[in-house]
């Protein structure tokens, strides 16, 4: 295990590691134990102060996407966070990191607040949790979401089950819908700019399955989870991605974004989210 002045670096007994930038408060990679790397991050990715980076698993907070005032997805992933603790135990490696309200994020957003993101790692599993505590004087509302980038090596083989049944909000088309069936990735046009929120996911388990590859995505603390992936024509607008940069990823993220989380002063909330390789 391993720190810089701005990533650290956690290696569990078993082999597994996860890196973690604190700009942003930011999980850069995750390898199992004697497997890949399951993260993408983008190769164009700025890591400068004030800009988000591409990739990884982005914190959202205190607003998710652009439903809101503040800027695209808050201002907590654009923002330095500092190192609280790091260790490894018998069986993982663990670093919390924290970040409070300051001058400017009291400029955009009238709270007092501590947010403590905390990540996991051992064998084939990863763990990521994020709480926040209003330590104001008046009531708070946030939504939020951790942005998970998983890496794909073909798009069109991937499918996600788990998430039939659900009511969703189609961000492109701006209307509802019904997810009736498994979720394929089959490369069909209006599949392939896929921005969806789906609500009421709590802690059902999803099932993201690339051929032989699967990764078990399972959460607590957040009501919601949103499936992205920009397409072809939307990816060739980013510049801190590559043209093809959207057919070796899929956004599966957990989220509160429906309901906000509503705080009284001196109460908190937690979320996590869990990956695993079966």
């Amino acid at each position: 295990m391993t720190a810089t002045n701005d990533v650290i670096r956690l290696t569990a007994p078993d082999g597994a590691t996860a890196t973690v930038a604190l700009h942003g408060g930011q999980l850069l990679s995750w390898q199992p134990a004697g497997g890949a790397e399951q993260l993408y991050l983008s190769p164009r990715s700025e890591f400068v102060p004030g800009k988000a980076i591409r990739g990884g698993v982005p914190v959202c907070f205190p607003q998710f996407a652009d439903r809101g005032p503040l800027p695209k997805h808050g201002f907590a992933r654009t923002l330095p966070w500092e190192l609280l603790s790091q260790e490894v135990g018998k069986d993982d490696a663990l670093a919390v990191l924290r970040l409070r309200d300051s001058e400017a994020t009291r400029a955009l957003w009238p709270h007092a607040f501590e947010l403590e993101l905390s990540v996991g790692v051992s064998g084939r599993s990863l763990d990521i949790e994020l709480a926040c505590e209003n330590t104001g004087e008046v009531p708070l509302q946030f939504t939020t979401a951790l942005h998970t980038y998983l890496r794909v090596a073909d798009l069109d083989a991937v499918s996600v089950e788990g998430l039939a049944g659900l009511r969703y909000f189609d961000s492109v088309k701006q209307a509802e819908g019904l997810q009736r069936m498994d979720l394929l990735l089959t490369g069909e046009k209006g599949v392939l700019d896929l921005d969806r929120i789906y609500f009421g996911v709590k802690e059902r388990p999803l099932l993201v399955t690339e051929d032989r590859r699967q990764v078990v995505i399972t959460q607590q603390g957040f009501e919601d989870a949103v499936v992205w992936n920009p397409g072809p024509e939307r990816c060739a607008k980013l510049a801190d991605m590559p043209p093809e940069g959207w057919s070796e990823m899929l956004c599966v993220e957990a989220a509160t974004i429906g309901r906000p989380v509503e705080l009284q002063p001196g109460d908190s909330w937690v979320g996590r989210q869990s990956l695993s390789l079966p």
